[in-house]
């Protein structure tokens, strides 16, 4: 299963997280965040983790022009959109980046219906990325969805579960879903960008553990 650490601002910490087995690392684009970190930092980081490592930028109602110019500066491999980009803005971006570079959408689930909003965008995206919903915060809330809500969650194409998961409930989390992989921020941290590699650690064994 994928698992995605998002909010990376160290160099030293986003190697160690890598090593520990995450396949994805996210960098948080939006300059209002707290984990906001520039194209150079990005760079600087992604220089150090393994080729195989996805390197994903994470937008939030950035400019087509915006997006494309971190992706020629800091060595991305994947961008996530979590805004309210449409269908339309985000075929647009899939037809300007190249094949190789993972398109995902995240969605902020307030309700069942808001699951909804995901089929239009099924043509559009590679991956979609359910976060919980906060009217002040667009991610990294600590917040979890009411994970009964997507037992029936089929897209037709991979998804990934986020939301307040910790290494204490991501082995419940995953006893009732079968998402194509997780993505954690504040639940590892010890400060919004500081990660707690101890508890990194403490995740993967939980993981190991609910798979068996």
């Amino acid at each position: 299963m994928r698992v995605k650490i998002c909010g990376i601002t160290q160099i030293e910490q986003g190697r160690a997280i890598a090593e520990l087995g995450a396949d994805s690392i996210g960098f948080i684009c939006v300059r209002k965040s707290p984990r906001y970190v520039t194209p150079e930092q990005i760079q600087a980081i992604v220089e150090r983790l393994p080729i195989e490592t996805i390197k994903v930028g994470v937008f939030a109602n950035h400019s087509l022009s915006e997006i494309i110019s971190v992706l020629d500066k800091a060595g991305i491999t994947a961008i996530q959109l979590h805004g309210s980009e449409t269908p339309e803005f985000c075929t647009q971006l899939r037809n300007s980046i190249p094949p190789e570079i993972e398109l995902l959408k995240a969605f902020r689930i307030k309700s069942p219906e808001s699951l909804t909003e995901t089929t239009a965008y099924t043509d559009c995206v590679d991956t979609f990325l359910l976060d919980a919903y906060d009217p002040q915060m667009l991610g990294g809330t600590g917040h979890t969805i009411d994970w009964q809500d997507l037992v029936e969650f089929k897209p037709a194409v991979p998804w990934m579960l986020a939301g307040g998961l910790t290494p204490d409930n991501v082995r419940e989390a995953l006893s009732g879903l079968k998402p194509d992989g997780i993505d954690l921020s504040s639940g590892v941290e010890r400060s919004p960008g500081d990660k707690d590699l101890s508890q990194v650690k403490r995740l993967f064994e939980s993981i190991n553990a609910a798979s068996c």
